[in-house]
């Protein structure tokens, strides 16, 4: 997001990027006061999204001070320019200085026109994943040593104070001030459990980056996980997995069932039958021939596909479509499942079992968000009520609708189901792949890029949003090779739909 939107928030966006734990950055080369105002705006929206908004006002002066300064680094390179000095330079370093802060203070415009004239940017990002908030500012001037060396010295003294009147007492110097905003800062985040470690300067040749990282409060984590817990227990409509699918996939684990035996138990199941070959009929499994019975779609997708595709049409069944949200939900996933089956057969086309269990675990990945979408009225004014008596704040619950710990929620009621750990894995990490067993990693991948292709291709994401460890599985080094990709995969799904 830069200056180029208007500054007008797209809350879809910072909800996607907050849930989805994928990076949100605006890009500024003037940082003016409405673009700072857009800034603390947008990280106030993320914070609610991840339900930790008790660091609000904390991360928006982190916030504000490490962009001030990336804006300060950066109309200092074009003072230097104009003046003919180098600033790498420590004479010349030492001569600039001497009359930075006199001759740009209350006449910045100008340096600022320069700058965006050069491009010369600052970037604020925002990451939620891994139980942590990575709060990043970089701009795209490499850090002087003598820039390094006041920033240490400030966090070093920072270790000194344990109030900010403390702070207050600093004497400030006449160039670059005293440094007084960076250590009223790292106060701040002590506040907050934060250490000088939490906060790092990485440099390169092109870019300074300086990051804070904070973890999640626990208290907050309890109160998700609690409220969860309830609205498991609470959704009554929600029986057990159907007795019929577990019975057949019961015999399906016998390791001495015929597929004689397998078919004639499905075959039993009129609805179950239509359904199921309805679904081996389609275009994603692409048989050569349409499959007239079961024991044809047995052969073609083997014992375990047909125990993959009974969880998703049992889970269909209970769940159903019945309301337009609902609907909207089921086709996100049954996109997504097509991408994976199509990711899986051209990555990983040697490893039957990927392959076997994409298409399922892409269309279950998000049960979570249809849990939440059955449950009724009654249920959430129950959940009200224990919040309440519990001292649990009801934003909970709102972030809670909005989608947030879906992941947890999708995973207990597939653990209830007695759904395969693959899939209890996809269905709990597809948002954060690294977490998963090792064992089940390489799917959950897949899910959670096929996740993220369709987002990009309704243009809810942008290409810097995607993982770099997941563009890197999956070998795409541009975003040309990414626009490649998912133009193949929307006219295969399109086409599929066609069919149907």
């Amino acid at each position: 997001m830069s200056e180029q939107n208007r500054l007008v928030i797209d809350k879809e966006k910072v909800k996607r990027a907050a849930q989805a734990g994928i990076p949100l950055t605006i890009t500024t080369y003037m940082l003016t006061h409405e673009m700072e105002v857009y800034i603390t705006e947008m990280l106030t929206l993320f914070l609610k999204y991840i339900g930790q908004t008790h660091m609000t006002d904390y991360l928006v002066y982190c916030v504000s001070e490490l962009a001030t300064n990336a804006k300060k680094a950066n109309t200092k390179r074009i003072y230097f320019r104009q003046k003919n000095l180098d600033i790498f330079d420590p004479e010349d370093y030492e001569k600039g200085m001497s009359n930075f802060k006199k001759e740009t203070f209350g006449n910045v415009d100008p340096y600022l026109q320069k700058q965006r004239d050069e491009g010369l940017y600052i970037k604020v990002s925002f990451l939620a994943r891994n139980g942590k908030i990575r709060v990043e500012v970089k701009n795209n001037c490499k850090l002087t040593v003598f820039e390094f060396k006041r920033i240490h010295d400030k966090l070093c003294r920072a270790q000194q104070y344990s109030t900010m009147q403390d702070a207050m007492n600093t004497i400030v110097d006449e160039t670059e001030g005293s440094g007084l905003g960076l250590i009223i800062m790292i106060l701040m985040l002590k506040k907050i459990g934060l250490t000088e470690d939490d906060y790092s300067v990485l440099v390169d040749d092109n870019e300074t980056n300086v990051r804070v990282e904070i973890p999640f409060s626990n208290k907050t984590k309890e109160n998700f996980d609690e409220i969860s817990k309830k609205l498991i227990s609470l959704i009554n409509e929600l029986p057990s997995f159907p007795e019929n699918i577990v019975n057949i996939n019961r015999l399906i684990d016998n390791p001495d069932s015929e597929i004689a035996d397998v078919a004639k138990q499905i075959s039993g199941d009129v609805a179950l039958t239509a359904d199921l070959l309805k679904l081996v009929n389609s275009a994603a499994f692409r048989p050569a021939n349409l499959c007239q019975n079961v024991t044809d779609a047995v052969k073609l997708i083997g014992m375990q596909g047909v125990k993959q595709l009974l969880f998703s049409l049992g889970t269909m069944k209970l769940l159903g479509e019945n309301t337009s949200e609902k609907k909207k939900l089921w086709k996100h996933s049954n996109e997504v499942a097509f991408y994976s089956f199509y990711l899986a057969k051209n990555y990983f086309s040697g490893d039957k079992a990927i392959v076997a269990d994409s298409y399922v675990n892409g269309l279950l990945h998000d049960i979570g968000k249809i849990v939440f979408a059955s449950a009724n009225t009654g249920i959430m004014d129950q959940l009200v009520t224990i919040s309440a008596a519990r001292g649990i704040p009801f934003q909970i619950i709102e972030q809670m609708v909005e989608g947030t710990n879906h992941e947890f929620i999708g995973a207990k009621i597939a653990e209830k189901w007695g759904f395969p750990e693959k899939l209890i894995s996809t269905i709990r990490y597809h948002h954060e792949p690294e977490l998963a067993p090792e064992e089940n990693r390489k799917l959950v991948y897949l899910v959670s890029f096929a996740n993220l292709l369709t987002y990009y291709n309704a243009e809810e994401i942008e290409f810097y949003q995607i993982p770099a460890d997941i563009l890197q599985l999956f070998r795409i080094n541009t975003e040309e090779d990414l626009k490649a990709l998912v133009d193949r995969l929307s006219a295969a799904y399109e086409k599929n739909n066609a069919r149907r």
